[in-house]
């Protein structure tokens, strides 16, 4: 089973991975201290705007992408927004109670939530796990056993789905009848899970063993297959995002969208 999708290759694929983590978990943390709606609204928008515009991806597979956590969001806002609390009641109806406290507060945190997706899908869209492992091993100094470990075990996973459809059809073949009810599904996991874990446990096995056989966790000086290093596209990274925080930050100041400034009042 080999699955890949095709994208282009644009300036945020050249970036490098280490700096690219690093500066997006700082983006994260910087989010969670934006109480502004109409600031993280703006830093929103601009952030969906990358990553439809320079991610490589087509515009379709993105929004597929997306949608999933436009969902999770939106049932976290309206979490807040139904049954938060407030003193300026708005509407009431059973359970429900909206406040103009809560309808702020529960948009801000869906839209949060949003912001956070966006940042992550903007790492693994234009991502590939391979340089980031080296570049984790090269800029950072993770020891090699631990990042070639990584990357074994993200090799393994498209390995597992493939033996998960084998036992599936074989199953089939043979004219074996799921059972209903909860003592089918338990037949049912014990019937796939005995084959999965068998097979992987050999697997990694073998791979522990080869990679005894060539000292990785013995040998200190070491060359890469893959050398990656700093360009001026780290720049461009970090210095897009330093241009649009405070374009973000002073259109939401000086033309704001709504009469709040900081959900926590």
């Amino acid at each position: 089973m080999n699955r890949t999708f095709d994208f282009k290759e644009t300036w945020l694929h050249k970036v490098n991975p280490s700096v690219k983590l690093i500066w997006l978990v700082a983006l994260f943390i910087a989010v969670l201290f934006i109480q502004n709606p109409s600031f993280l609204l703006n830093f929103t928008f601009m952030l969906t705007v990358l990553l439809f515009c320079f991610s490589g991806h087509p515009a379709k597979r993105i929004w597929w992408i997306t949608f999933p956590f436009l969902l999770i969001s939106f049932s976290t806002a309206t979490s807040m927004i139904f049954f938060g609390k407030g003193e300026e009641l708005w509407f009431h109806w059973g359970l429900i109670s909206i406040t103009k406290e809560s309808f702020y507060r529960g948009f801000h945190i869906g839209l949060r939530a949003f912001t956070f997706s966006v940042l992550g899908l903007l790492f693994s869209l234009t991502t590939r796990p391979v340089f980031l492992f080296y570049s984790l091993m090269q800029q950072l100094k993770l020891k090699p056993k631990y990042a070639y470990s990584f990357m074994a075990g993200i090799r393994l996973i498209p390995i597992m789905i493939s033996e998960f459809q084998i036992i599936r059809s074989a199953l089939k073949v043979r004219g074996v009848q799921k059972k209903s009810g909860l003592k089918g599904f338990y037949q049912t996991i014990k019937t796939y899970s005995v084959s999965l874990l068998s097979q992987s446990i050999r697997r990694a096995h073998r791979i522990a063993i080869a990679m005894e056989a060539k000292r990785f966790s013995a040998v200190q000086q070491r060359t890469y297959y893959y050398e990656t290093t700093f360009s001026k596209f780290d720049i461009l990274f970090v210095l897009s995002f330093l241009i649009i925080l405070p374009i973000a930050y002073e259109i939401g100041m000086h033309l704001p969208y709504f009469p709040v400034t900081d959900v926590r009042g």
